[in-house]
């Protein structure tokens, strides 16, 4: 796929919604910049790769707010 648009990829709407962070279960946000799902109480970003969300708390970026 090439780059350009998998960097502006999207997720499909009703996926996010049935997506829960897997440490704190609450909701997610969807970063389309950064191509990672967000979990504010978990204070973590979970990375897309190749349009599949990589749901390991391993592979998480820690975010501030």
């Amino acid at each position: 796929m090439n780059k350009d648009l998998s960097r502006h990829a999207r997720i499909d709407p009703k996926m996010l919604e049935m997506l829960v962070c897997p440490l704190t279960r609450t909701t997610l946000e969807f970063d389309a910049d950064r191509q990672e799902l967000i979990s504010k109480s978990a204070k973590l970003a979970y990375p897309i790769r190749d349009g599949m969300p990589i749901m390991v708390p391993d592979e998480a970026r820690p975010i501030e707010e």
